[in-house]
């Protein structure tokens, strides 16, 4: 039988707030370690490394150098996919999307070490990833978004409200389309945390605008 090395509820409970995906893509004018350092500076809570266009080597060393940079501010700092750069580089966490591997699939001296997230789209994803003993549980898209293409349909506040109550006390991440404007929205539908994308490293002022998203959680709390 498969042994799950869940986080304890204490340090779950530090997967709330800005969760910003640092992000390769050649359409932002920062790389991820400068939108990591204008996050961090900000106040985000999370940050993870999505890098899709570089190879393995160049993803290690903005790893190690993102580690670097959150273990200044206190930050928790996840990898997506890939748990054995996470290892690599000492983070916090890995993020697993629907087509990577299970979270049983992980060696258990890995997950040990890993807070373990899981992407979900819908009730029965989510409803899955509450039985692989995730740590915390990212949902949506929320509503629309042109920072990454996706095959699912925007789910809306209600939905979101449904699948914050099915999981919690999980973490639960809202993702897809967040915005200044719409997140008060998200956190009172049960969100424990927004990850956001092109609000930080489209922005014209990254910094500021994490600082921005920061206030919310304040004036939430």
């Amino acid at each position: 039988m498969t042994q799950f090395f869940q986080k304890s509820p204490t340090e779950k409970s530090r997967i709330a707030g800005l969760y910003v995906l640092l992000d390769d893509d050649p359409r932002w004018p920062l790389d991820p370690v400068e939108q990591c350092e204008a996050a961090c500076a900000g106040g985000a809570a999370i940050v993870q490394l999505r890098a899709k266009h570089a190879s393995d080597t160049e993803q290690l060393a903005w790893a190690r150098a993102i580690r670097t940079c959150t273990q200044r501010t206190n930050t928790l700092f996840f990898v997506n996919d890939r748990f054995d750069l996470a290892l690599l580089a000492h983070a916090d966490g890995v993020h697993l999307g629907q087509e990577d591997l299970a979270p049983a699939q992980i060696p258990q001296a890995a997950r040990a070490k890993l807070f373990v997230g899981r992407s979900t789209h819908d009730r029965a994803q989510a409803e899955q990833a509450l039985r692989e003993a995730v740590d915390c549980i990212a949902f949506g898209p929320v509503f629309g978004t042109t920072s990454k293409e996706s095959p699912y349909a925007a789910q809306g506040l209600e939905r979101l409200a449904e699948i914050a109550a099915l999981v919690a006390p999980i973490p639960l991440v809202a993702i897809g389309g967040i915005t200044l404007d719409n997140t008060p929205d998200v956190l009172r539908a049960g969100a424990s945390s927004v990850a956001v994308l092109s609000a930080i490293a489209a922005a014209k002022n990254p910094q500021r605008a994490a600082t921005q998203f920061c206030e919310l959680f304040s004036r939430d709390s």
